[in-house]
């Protein structure tokens, strides 16, 4: 293949603004599938990403395209996710390319990720092709969108390309702009082997299957590779190209992107971001910006059933082989039995998670309130990092805690600014700066913790501003906060599984809510239960569920009042000797609406 002919490029935009109805376009223009194959999101493998109409995994393709001289080009695209939480894996395929579609919506414009997502390709130097979608649209208005491209993102409006994804309206012009304006790839034949890993899945039959991206040399069958992250090395079995499945080439060369499979067995040794090279003669440095990507908030997942706990394992083990992001390990609770603690890259990671367990293994499970990473100094100022409340130390032997915080901006219409900023304040946020991009859109980041965003802010937010806002985020830092652990204590008992660590001025009223909510759920027991919100052994909520009565003096229907006074003191101490050896049932959807519980 000749490299001249290649071009390797990403659609990047907001979540929603028609990225993969545009990759549907491209592939039916080409005629890579026939039309009575064709369904819509054909890229999207998952039945979640087609019902929310987002890309959860970055997909590649192979385009081969014949302009209008006779002359074949092949157009290597690679679908993105939009979603904040996997900012990393859309990092590393910006790296993978020499240009980037920066696809808006004719009717909402720029919005947060837009902006996020810019700044990232320009900062790999890729050549970027302003795309207005979505034209057909009774309430697109293109000339402010121009206006907006020239302002907020600072390109040239001249050289965007209108198109309708929907429709098919302008890709023929969007074909000879990705031709004309996007540079073909560097790289040398006969130089050392040097690829990037921007994605890898799992196939059951032949293990893990390595997406990549060629700098330079080449990668064939039979050859001896090094992963330089892992220090591993593998041999080569097949190699090839992307097309709607798989297909087998002799070799890939520099600037082609495609797959190669090496008999890896598990997702997680073909990281993203790593390093291919040859083992017998390996590259002196890899390729920048990898780095391992962390879990940023945390939750507990326990069967609804205890008898399912070993379908719940396999389940687990399952996922975790095509989604090396998920980080879990067992854990345990004296409410809810065995299960497992995890790791996710953000709430939609966490739901994600939990949807295709629900689906795809068709099993009932209960979640634990989200939580966050912590650190905690002990004494000696010995730093420990915390996101389990059970792990939670002796406050006495506490000298300080911090808590992340994260750089979040808000692009908002200017009706909307109050309600918003409130909100922001409420949730401890600082507002670091404003901008007004137009006479009606304002551009405003705060700096605020990540435990207030993993509740509810999100939710928050879209209903303030009638689904109008944006919203992206990046983890800045570690402050010092003043945390605390709640326990909620039932009949005087802790319930482990209900636990959290939170912000101590916080806590008083997560505990009334968290009281409100059992009392509401806890059936009646023959005795009184209280139900206690505590830190520590300071009481700050209390909610008291009243005991079934029984008329013990029904069958007194005449004599001296002291035989219906020795009734009710022999019933009033059996009820009393009950409270102290009685258990109280929790039922599951006690715990169901605890954990749904909003923040208000």
């Amino acid at each position: 293949m000749n490299i001249h002919n290649i071009r390797n490029f990403c659609i990047i935009a907001h979540i929603d603004h028609g990225k993969s109805t545009l990759a549907d376009r491209f592939i039916q223009k080409a005629k890579i599938i026939p039309d009575r194959e064709f369904r819509d999101q054909i890229l999207d493998t998952m039945d979640i990403e087609r019902e929310r109409g987002i890309t959860i995994k970055s997909q590649a393709i192979s385009i081969p395209y014949q302009n209008t001289d006779g002359e074949m080009f092949f157009l290597n695209l690679v679908d993105t996710p939009g979603h904040v939480d996997f900012s990393y894996e859309v990092s590393r395929t910006i790296y993978a390319c020499e240009g980037a579609l920066l696809l808006i919506d004719a009717s909402q414009g720029v919005e947060a990720q837009t902006l996020s997502n810019l700044f990232m390709a320009m900062e790999h130097d890729l050549v970027i092709i302003p795309v207005i979608n979505k034209i057909d649209l009774a309430s697109a208005d293109i000339e402010r969108v121009k206006k907006q491209i020239d302002h907020d993102l600072g390109l040239d409006p001249d050289t965007a390309v209108s198109v309708s994804a929907k429709t098919g309206i302008g890709i023929d012009e969007l074909f000879q702009a990705i031709i004309k304006e996007i540079p073909p790839p560097q790289g040398n034949k006969d130089d050392t082997l040097k690829a990037l890993i921007f994605d890898s899945h799992y196939d059951t039959y032949r293990g893990v299957v390595v997406h990549i991206r060629v700098f330079s040399g080449e990668i064939r069958a039979h050859q001896q590779i090094l992963f330089f992250a892992k220090n591993a090395s593998y041999k080569v079995e097949e190699t090839g190209i992307f097309r709607i499945g798989l297909q087998k080439t002799d070799s890939l060369g520099p600037g082609e992107v495609g797959y190669f499979i090496a008999g890896i067995k598990t997702i997680s040794d073909s990281k993203t971001g790593d390093t291919v090279t040859d083992s017998d003669n390996p590259c002196s440095q890899p390729l920048p910006g990898f780095r391992d990507v962390k879990p940023v908030v945390f939750s507990s997942i326990y069967p609804v059933d205890t008898n399912d706990y070993e379908e719940l394992s396999t389940a687990m083990e399952k996922l975790k082989l095509n989604d090396a992001s998920l980080v879990y390990e067992k854990d345990s609770s004296a409410a809810l039995g065995f299960g497992f603690r995890c790791g996710f890259l953000g709430l939609l990671h966490l739901e994600i998670v939990q949807e295709r367990i629900e689906r795809e293994f068709d099993l009932s499970i209960v979640f634990t309130a989200p939580s966050v990473q912590y650190k905690v100094y002990t004494s000696g100022n010995k730093c420990t990092l915390i996101d389990n409340p059970q792990e939670y130390p002796d406050p006495t032997q506490i000298s300080k805690t911090e808590e992340p915080y994260i750089t979040a901006s808000i692009i908002t219409p200017d009706t909307y600014l109050g309600n918003i900023i409130t909100l922001c304040l409420e949730k401890r946020g600082e507002q670091k700066n404003m901008t007004y991009l137009d006479e009606k859109r304002v551009e405003i980041v705060f700096e605020m913790p990540l435990a207030e965003v993993v509740f509810d802010f999100y939710d928050k937010l879209k209903s303030l501003s009638r689904g109008y806002a944006s919203f992206d985020y990046q983890i800045s830092e570690y402050k010092e906060t003043n945390l605390a652990k709640l326990n909620i204590l039932l009949n005087g008992k802790p319930v482990d599984a209900l636990c959290m660590l939170l912000f101590r001025d916080n806590a008083q009223k997560r505990a009334r809510q968290v009281c409100k909510k059992l009392r509401d759920e806890i059936p009646r027991h023959q005795f009184k239960i209280p139900i206690q919100g505590a830190i520590g052994t300071q009481i700050i909520a209390r909610e008291t569920i009243p005991a079934l009565r029984k008329d013990v003096t029904a069958k007194c229907y005449g004599g001296d009042i002291s035989r219906k006074r020795k009734l009710l003191e022999k019933q009033k101490a059996g009820k009393k000797r009950l409270k102290t050896i009685g258990n109280v049932r929790l039922p599951q959807s006690a715990f169901l609406s605890v954990l749904k519980t909003d923040s208000d």
